[in-house]
Order: C-alpha cells, then structure tokens, then sequence
C-alpha cells in the first residue's frame, strides 16, 4: 500500500504515521531524513544534494526526484510506504507519478489530516522546551508541575522562536498556499481520503483505518 500523508504543522501526522508503520510494516520516508542519508553514504545525487544545502540554496525537484526514486526501490518498500514531506509542489507530484509508473508502481492514498487552524495555532504556541535538558511540554496538553519549570530537572522552560503564535501562522499559510494545489491534483484523481484531525489519537486513527480497510 503506498501512501502519501499530507497534513499541516501541529496536526498529529507523525504519530499517526508510527501507528500506520506498525500496523503494515511499511517505512515512512520523509524527504529530509532520505536527502541527509544520500548526503552522509556520498551517493552522486547525495553530492550534489551536498552543495545545494551548503550554499544554502533549495535542492532541486532534479535531484530530491533521484534521491526518492532510489529509496523506493529499496527491498523495505516492496510492500509499501509512507510519503511525508513529499511532494510538496503539482510538479513533484506528477514526477512522482513518473517514477512509479516506470517501477509498475502507483500511489493508492493521499491521506489529508484536517485540522481548524485556530486549533492548530493553540497547539503550537502552547508548546514549551526545558532549555536545560530539551524534555517538551504543552501548556495546555502536557503541561509541568510547577509552571515554567521541568518536571526532569528543574530547568526552565521556553517557548523556541518557531512556536510564537506569528511564525506559526507564517508556517500555516505557506502550507496552505503549497499544499492546496496538491490536494486538488490528487482530488482529481479520486485518491483523497481526508480525516478530521480532532479528537483522540486512537479514534483519529480508527477514521484513517476505515479509508484504507
């Protein structure tokens, strides 16, 4: 079964993507851990790869396409994987399509994880980080025994500069504006399932089972 999950920042797709990996046995391949493992095994796409980021540049559609289409053609994904991260633009998508076309291959599920933004704002703001020992905390979810301090250590606890409540919204709108288009183009196909993102995270995944069973 290959799937791609899409979802904003904040709206649980990690969690639900270890739930799923467990329940088929099939990797998650996110685009960041794959274009850091071509770079450290020096692989030609990797090298290159390697330059892009050192110039601080974005690594070309090129170049992530090659760097996928080898992931995938690894033995772990005979049965199947999880695309998180990928693709992010309609160009990706169709080259994507490509790729498994030319491996028999083609995408079962697109997976969209919809979550009211107010929701996901009151869920990333609230997050806060012991600056001693980096143990996470949620002021309304997780939050510490004595506030500001860590339940671990006794260190004290920030909110990082990403989980202020403007580069939050910032972080929403781009992936509104990226992910919108895609959404459509796989809408297109038939290939969405979305799930409501709300609520408990085994009845959250109860909704994500039924689309694929």
């Amino acid at each position: 079964m290959n799937l791609i999950f899409l979802g904003p920042p904040g709206a649980g797709k990690g969690t639900q993507a270890k739930m799923l990996i467990e329940r088929y046995s099939i990797p998650q391949i996110s685009t960041g851990d794959i274009l850091r493992a071509a770079v450290a095994e020096e692989t030609d796409l990797g090298k290159k790869a390697k330059e892009y980021m050192e110039a601080g540049k974005l690594v070309p559609d090129e170049v992530v396409i090659g760097i996928i289409e080898q992931r995938l053609k690894q033995s772990d994904c005979e049965k199947g994987f999880i695309l998180d991260g990928f693709p992010r633009t309609v160009a990706q998508a169709e080259a994507l399509d490509k790729v498994l076309e030319n491996m028999g291959s083609k995408i079962d599920h697109v997976l969209s994880l919809d979550v009211p933004a107010e929701e996901l704002i009151k869920r990333l703001t609230g997050r806060r980080t012991c600056k001693n020992c980096g143990a996470m905390y949620h002021v309304i979810f997780k939050p510490p025994k004595s506030e500001g301090i860590c339940d671990k250590c006794g260190g004290e606890l920030y909110q990082r500069s990403d989980d202020n409540e403007e580069t939050v919204k910032s972080r929403l709108n781009v992936y509104e504006q990226q992910t919108r288009p895609l959404i459509d183009f796989y809408n297109n196909k038939g290939l969405v399932g979305k799930i409501d993102g709300q609520g408990g995270i085994k009845e959250i995944f109860e909704r994500i089972i039924k689309i694929l069973e």
